[in-house]
């Protein structure tokens, strides 16, 4: 058990030091290739963050532990709502651009229905068991695709993006960084996936419990590192605008990549209610920006949405 956890930890640090060489690496080369800024901005660097989800749920769904996979994402996403935009307000109030609040949220509200809908085929359809087909994944990531396209749009209007600033290194050096990217993350996703399923069986809990919780804050690290950094710079379209964008990805690209891989089991007595809670902390981001200070998230709701994840975390350790 030593070693278990000693390789669990030593798999995240290897997820979140792989996605940042990953991602500096490869947002050097595009340049070098001269693509555009926008276009690393919103594809490598943005891509980056979601990158342990991703590589995590690729691993889970491979060896067939749907419980972790769809535990990870649903947690992901509370975690990213309630903890880190929670406490990234309660450090500074974060004002909201009119564009995340009118058409990102939405979106990130739809991106939750829709989950809701295609994977409970017991209750909508009457079709035992409930399970995320190939086909269900594949209108997921049609979804993703859209999401993207409008992603693009407004950057096009956005010269802000063009001041990003990209760390450069020769390029023997950063073919050498996506190369340790791509396996610090192979290796510290096997890892994490290895050992959660190794903790749900010596403490006798479910794989859902260790996905919604451990897993899913270990793979929320990057999300939170970024926003942290973004609000003490007084940044807080990025602070704001990555965790929503996140928690998009996540359903439509994460969870439709992973259901291609392997359908994916759903059990609606314990996900739905998970699903749930996703869909009331996108709700309350929603009605927060309309309470108080218009289009801002002040610190005493930040310091209610953390207390509503804690509130969720001790009913998971019950319900566990």
């Amino acid at each position: 058990m030593l070693l278990t956890i000693f390789l669990f930890v030593l798999g995240f640090a290897l997820l979140i030091k792989g996605a940042d060489f990953l991602v500096d690496g490869a947002s050097f080369l595009a340049k070098k290739l001269k693509i555009s800024l926008i276009v690393i901005g919103l594809t490598v660097v943005a891509f980056g963050t979601s990158t342990p989800e991703l590589v995590v749920n690729i691993f889970a769904s491979a060896r067939g532990s749907s419980e972790i996979a769809i535990g990870n994402v649903l947690g992901s996403n509370i975690a990213n709502i309630l903890l880190i935009l929670g406490l990234s307000a309660a450090i500074f109030p974060l004002l909201v651009k009119h564009n995340t609040v009118w058409k990102e949220v939405p979106l990130s509200v739809l991106a939750v229905l829709s989950l809701f809908v295609l994977a409970n085929d017991f209750l909508i359809d009457k079709i035992s068991p409930s399970i995320l087909t190939r086909s269900e994944a594949i209108i997921l990531l049609f979804f993703f695709i859209i999401f993207l396209y409008y992603t693009f749009s407004i950057a096009k209007n956005n010269d802000e993006q063009d001041k990003s600033k990209i760390i450069e290194y020769s390029i023997s050096k950063s073919i050498l960084r996506v190369i340790l990217g791509l396996a610090f993350l192979v290796l510290g996703g096997k890892w994490v996936v290895d050992g959660a399923i190794d903790f749900a069986r010596f403490f006798g809990v479910s794989e859902t419990l260790i996905g919604l919780t451990i897993v899913a804050v270990g793979t929320s690290l990057p999300e939170l590192a970024t926003s942290t950094v973004a609000v003490f710079k007084k940044n807080s379209d990025i602070a704001v605008g990555n965790i929503v964008g996140s928690n998009i990805f996540n359903i439509f690209f994460v969870l439709g990549i992973s259901g291609i891989i392997k359908p994916l089991s759903f059990n609606p007595a314990v996900n739905n209610f998970d699903i749930f809670v996703v869909l009331l902390a996108s709700l309350l981001l929603f009605c927060a920006m309309f309470l108080g200070k218009k289009y801002n998230l002040e610190r005493w709701q930040g310091a209610g949405l953390l207390i509503l994840y804690f509130v969720y975390i001790g009913y998971l350790i019950y319900r566990g």
